[in-house]
């Protein structure tokens, strides 16, 4: 296969860091990339450093007098394969949106024939802003391809969306553009194997608020669901992870979602659909404080605890299997102190879930490496013997990819 030729043009944004990585992934993908730096871009990152990494002239400034001799904004344009714009400003998308030509990177983008990626990065109100939403609208109208941005904390302290997606993910979403199949596969597992498919995974603990300061929770740290993101995504899924709390690294090419609480999952969960397996196994609590005070409850000297109402947290899986955007797969898990099996078995045909993965959770699994689990479906019950989670999240994204053959 011809490597594949990236034209990367850099915006000016505390994200741009993060272009340095891409590089980085594009090279070891087989790719090859020149970068176009704007003039913001440059207060971020270097010629230098991209020169460096990519192994080839950068760009920066329309007026080269010997490119432009030879046309070269238009050599550049029209040479590559995919042009990627990563960050995407918001300023610089509303100039792609205006079709406006005032310097190189934009000039490359109006003259281009070829399909264009824009990655947004910007503070989460820039996002948010309607004139934003509606130079996305327009792009992707005139057949721009432009990713959501991450939800997280951002550089100015603030929180929400506009955090640039991380640069696996990114890699992930150009080999799909340009249809070459994933370069990373799992051990002992045909790369590819889900190919083009959506898989939604849930992980982690949720944290029901009692008052700003306290909250409901339980032990999981999220491994296992890590894992089997990580093990999907290595099979060519194109992966969307919805996380609760947690202290662990988003896994390679796996779009991640962070929430706190039950309902932001449950919504989390919806607006990632339709996917055509979900995989939930996160901890999800099933109570909440019924209400969440604005103010730390303080003791009132007389002794006696404060009285904790609960109410029911949504029941997520049970909720996909209902939906009319059901996933053909719906994996739940059962986290048990006691009669694992006979639980999951119950479990499964309550929720209506296809397969439940049923563990003992009475030792240290909660934040543990290893796991022991049984696999319940209609066809039975399979029990696998104690396995690090790595392993167990190999063997179950085999045994989906397997579901899907």
């Amino acid at each position: 296969m011809i490597a594949p030729r990236i034209l990367l043009i850099i915006g000016g944004g505390i994200a741009a860091y993060k272009a340095c990585e891409l590089v980085r992934l594009i090279r070891k993908g087989g790719g090859s990339v020149r970068c176009v730096l704007t003039e913001g871009a440059q207060h971020f990152v270097t010629p230098m450093s991209l020169a460096a990494l990519s192994e080839q002239e950068v760009h920066t400034s329309l007026w080269d007098l010997k490119n432009e001799t030879e046309m070269g904004h238009i050599q550049l344009s029209r040479e590559a394969d995919l042009v990627v714009v990563c960050p995407a400003t918001a300023d610089l998308m509303a100039k792609m949106a205006a079709g406006m030509a005032d310097d190189l990177a934009t000039t490359l983008l109006l003259a281009t024939d070829k399909p264009v990626l824009a990655v947004p990065a910007m503070n989460v109100r820039m996002w948010l802003h309607a004139a934003t939403q509606r130079n996305v609208a327009r792009l992707r109208d005139d057949g721009v391809t432009v990713l959501d941005p991450d939800d997280g904390a951002m550089a100015c302290g603030e929180f929400g969306p506009g955090r640039l997606p991380e640069p696996p993910f990114i890699w992930a979403e150009i080999e799909k553009l340009l249809d070459k199949p994933r370069s990373a596969p799992a051990a002992g597992i045909k790369g590819g194997a889900l190919a083009g498919r959506h898989v939604l995974v849930t992980a982690g603990p949720t944290h029901e608020a009692i008052d700003p300061v306290r909250y409901i929770a339980n032990r999981s740290s999220g491994k296992q669901g890590y894992a089997i993101a990580e093990a999907l995504a290595a099979l060519g899924a194109r992966v969307t992870l919805v996380s609760g709390p947690v202290s662990l690294a988003t896994p390679a090419g796996v779009h991640r979602v962070d929430v706190e609480s039950a309902r932001e999952m449950a919504a989390a969960v919806e607006a990632a659909l339709p996917a055509d397996v979900a995989v939930m196994v996160a901890a999800v609590a099933d109570w909440r404080a019924d209400t969440s005070a604005g103010q730390k409850i303080k003791k009132d000297g007389s002794g006696a605890p404060p009285t904790l109402s609960l109410a029911e947290n949504p029941d997520i899986l049970a909720g996909l299997a209902a939906s009319p955007r059901r996933p053909r797969l719906l994996i739940g898990f059962a986290a048990e102190t006691e009669k694992v099996v006979d639980h999951a078995i119950a479990k499964r045909a309550r929720k209506d879930a296809d397969w439940i993965v049923a563990n003992d959770v009475s030792g240290d699994v909660m934040g543990g490496d290893s796991n022991s689990v049984h696999i319940v479906s209609r066809d039975g019950v399979e029990s696998w013997e104690n396995l690090a989670k790595a392993e167990v999240a190999t063997r179950l994204a085999a045994r989906i990819a397997d579901a899907f053959s």
